[in-house]
């Protein structure tokens, strides 16, 4: 067994951790969101797919932030975590237009300065991600709607670079996010009454 299929698998075995915490709007979410990227750099390195690699050092940064913004209350006196809601209207045409700058520059990167032969792809589930990150650290419910347009992408994507156990856990998490969507729908339900 090679390295990086050992990380790939034991990638996996986090990833599904961190599926099951994202799910439950748990915290630990975001203990599994360090461990999973730190794994899984080499594993995208060797296969080429840089701009996966480097949204992993992104992943290790906002795994950190996620923590603290979900378990630290900004009012003290409230002493309670982060509530999901929806993204607010005046979010959506910032972060439409910093999602197409991202893929813009992503893909100049990638095409420029890599071997990378699946740019596009690459930079597009990139960019989606930071900004899917960003949104699951607000608990913006929306945030399952981003992952479930990344998750089937990689699922492609990874076939095509033959890394298959990944390309399976993200059929997994395809099926998880929608799930995800409709849980966090009744959590958030639940937690305005």
């Amino acid at each position: 067994m090679t390295i990086d299929l050992a990380l790939e698998i034991i990638g996996t075995i986090v990833g599904v951790l961190y599926l099951y915490y994202e799910y439950k709007a748990n915290a630990l979410v975001w203990i599994m969101g360090a461990i999973m990227p730190a794994l899984s750099l080499i594993v995208y390195y060797n296969a080429g797919l840089y701009a996966d690699f480097g949204i992993n050092i992104y992943y290790l940064i906002a795994a950190i932030y996620g923590y603290i913004t979900w378990t630290f209350p900004k009012n003290k006196k409230e002493n309670k975590e982060l509530p999901i809601t929806s993204t607010p209207l005046k979010y959506y045409i910032p972060t439409s237009i910093i999602t197409i700058i991202l893929f813009i520059a992503i893909s100049f990167i990638l095409i420029n300065f890599t071997d990378s032969n699946v740019p596009l792809w690459d930079s597009l589930t990139t960019a989606l991600s930071i900004i899917a990150m960003w949104m699951m650290a607000r608990k913006f419910i929306e945030q399952w709607i981003v992952w479930i347009a990344v998750d089937i992408i990689s699922v492609g994507l990874y076939i095509y670079k033959d890394i298959y156990f990944y390309a399976t856990l993200y059929a997994i998490y395809s099926i998880v996010a929608i799930l995800g969507y409709y849980n966090w729908k009744k959590l958030m339900q639940h937690d305005n009454n």
